[in-house]
């Protein structure tokens, strides 16, 4: 991977849809040598799925989202992958990662309410074998999103992407 797809993920990942053109030009490529790149990261699952980002409080869904840190204990030959995994799997549940930190995974999860996120935790969660501890936040405001400012403001005084 040189350069230039590097520059095509930053690109795609503020923009998904950003016209192949302009895309093209940024990265200075012919029009068909930025799409064969791209559907080359495609292929390879570098680029994972295109996305919206979604103002679900100004599109009226009053969904509760939290996030949620976990003490683990990890098993014998798989480390965390396998309670990550299944963790994963949960509708509810929108991110896993591993940290460093006091805590091992923290989760994304999303609920219609405060009740159905405490719940979702202490049935589904918290009765694992493998966790030892929760801690659960809730998300009072969100400010960005994947690299999208909620604020109308704040987007068009933002600085120019560079590496």
């Amino acid at each position: 991977m040189d350069g230039k797809d590097l520059l095509i993920l930053h690109l795609l990942e503020e923009n998904s849809r950003i016209p192949i053109e302009e895309l093209a030009t940024m990265v200075e490529l012919p029009i068909e040598e930025a799409k064969r790149r791209i559907r080359a990261l495609e292929e390879a699952r570098i680029i994972r799925k295109y996305a919206a980002v979604v103002d679900w409080e100004k599109a009226g869904n009053e969904e509760v989202t939290s996030i949620i840190a976990l003490k683990v204990s990890p098993e014998r030959d798989f480390g965390y992958d396998r309670i990550a995994g299944r963790i994963a799997r949960f509708r509810e549940v929108k991110a896993v990662r591993l940290v460093s930190g006091r805590y091992d995974l923290i989760l994304l999860v999303r609920g219609r309410t405060m009740q159905d996120v405490a719940r979702f935790v202490s049935e589904h969660i918290a009765t694992m074998d493998q966790i030892r501890e929760t801690a659960t936040q809730f998300v009072m405001k969100t400010y960005k999103e994947n690299g999208t400012p909620y604020d109308e403001r704040e987007a068009s005084e933002r600085l120019p992407y560079s590496f």
